[in-house]
C-alpha cells in the first residue's frame, strides 16, 4: 500500500487545532469503552461457564438415567404364563 492509501497519525500534543476539552471527552469516551468491554468479556466468561454447567448436568442426568435402567431386573425374570385351553 502506498502511504497516500493511510490515513496520517495525528499528534493531540502537537495540533493546536484539538483543545483541551474534546481531548478530555476523547479519553472520556476511551475509558468508557474500556469498561464495557471488561463487562462485555465478563458477561462472556459466566456465559460460557453458565452453559458447560448446564450441559454437565444434563449429561450427569442422562447418563445416570441409563445406569438405573440398566440395573433393573424386574423384566429379566418374566415367564409368560401357559395357556390352558378350555375344553
Amino acid at each position: 500500500m502506498a502511504n497516500s492509501d493511510q490515513m496520517p497519525k495525528v499528534d493531540f500534543m502537537k495540533d493546536s487545532e484539538i483543545d483541551k476539552r474534546l481531548l478530555q471527552q476523547i479519553k472520556f469516551v476511551e475509558r468508557q469503552n474500556l469498561v464495557r468491554a471488561t463487562r462485555l468479556n465478563r458477561m462472556r466468561r459466566n456465559a460460557r461457564y453458565t452453559g458447560l454447567l448446564l450441559g454437565g448436568i444434563t449429561l450427569s442426568i442422562y447418563g445416570y438415567s441409563i445406569y438405573s435402567i440398566k440395573q433393573e431386573t424386574f423384566l429379566d425374570d418374566f415367564e409368560e404364563p401357559a395357556v390352558t385351553v378350555k375344553q
